[in-house]
């Protein structure tokens, strides 16, 4: 499943992993500077999902299939209008100079409107109540 690189619903949910949740910056706002807003916006999706699937007496949250091939189709086309300083020094940005395939690409990727309407977007997604992407199964 990832050995192209890291697939996600913004960067948090993962199909094929039930109720395990990933926090960082990879798929998602990608707010370096600020690192701790990120984990912020993470973890406030975290707990709202998870209240979700109490309250609904679900037993597994995951992210469907679909949704997360269709988040990552949407970041993968724009990588480069997002990913600056490609023909810098070598660094962590620009893969230490080494060619940029679909793995770096999908690793380093995020929303190409970049962090302050990612958080929008992801807020909107929160309080829609519907946490469309996801599936939620009882027991």
């Amino acid at each position: 499943h990832w050995a192209d690189g890291m697939q996600s619903l913004h960067g948090i949910h993962v199909h094929g992993f039930p109720n395990a949740f990933v926090i960082g910056i990879a798929q998602g706002g990608n707010l370096i500077s600020n690192i701790t807003h990120n984990l912020e916006e993470s973890g406030t999706t975290i707990a709202r999902v998870i209240a979700h699937a109490l309250h609904a007496e679900a037993e597994e949250v995951e992210a469907t299939a679909e949704a997360e091939r269709a988040w990552v189709d949407s970041l993968e086309p724009r990588f480069l209008e997002y990913v600056i300083g490609l023909e810098c020094t070598p660094g962590y940005y620009n893969n230490e100079g080494g060619p940029i395939g679909r793995r770096e690409r999908l690793n380093m990727s995020g929303y190409s409107g970049g962090p302050v309407a990612f958080f929008a977007l992801l807020e909107a997604w929160r309080k829609s109540g519907t946490f469309e992407g996801l599936a939620f199964r009882k027991p």
